[in-house]
């Protein structure tokens, strides 16, 4: 998947990785209600989507079932390293000392790196 997906095809790819495969009126009854989105709505955000590779579609009668063709974790990775070349320079350490300088860090974030750090050592 080359083309990265916008906020709002996000969420719908959440939907999609929580269940599927799922027809376009079951997505948009399970994306947030507070999104206000419309089933036009999810259809178009479902053409971007097939449009991008993201997800792919097989008939079913006279009906669409939407998958996702990207794994959460693989999207996840990808994302992250775009962010972490964009910002620090593709360095991970910046990130965390950013996050650490602003006590954005919680004791349990902290020890949790740690026990991260621990485990990658052995």
């Amino acid at each position: 998947m080359a083309e990265r997906i916008s906020d709002a095809e996000h969420a719908v790819m959440e939907v999609l990785w929580d269940e599927s495969p799922l027809t376009a009126q079951d997505v948009a009854e399970r994306v947030d209600p507070d999104r206000g989105w419309s089933a036009n709505t999810v259809k178009t955000l479902l053409g971007r989507l097939l449009a991008k590779n993201a997800i792919s579609h097989e008939e079913d009668g006279r009906r669409y079932l939407y998958r996702p063709a990207v794994e959460r974790g693989d999207y996840v990775a990808g994302e992250s390293r775009r962010l972490i070349d964009r910002l620090f320079g593709g360095k991970l350490t910046p990130l965390v000392a950013h996050l650490a300088e602003r006590d954005e860090l919680s004791a349990q974030d902290i020890a949790e790196i740690e026990s991260l750090l621990k485990a990658l050592k052995q």
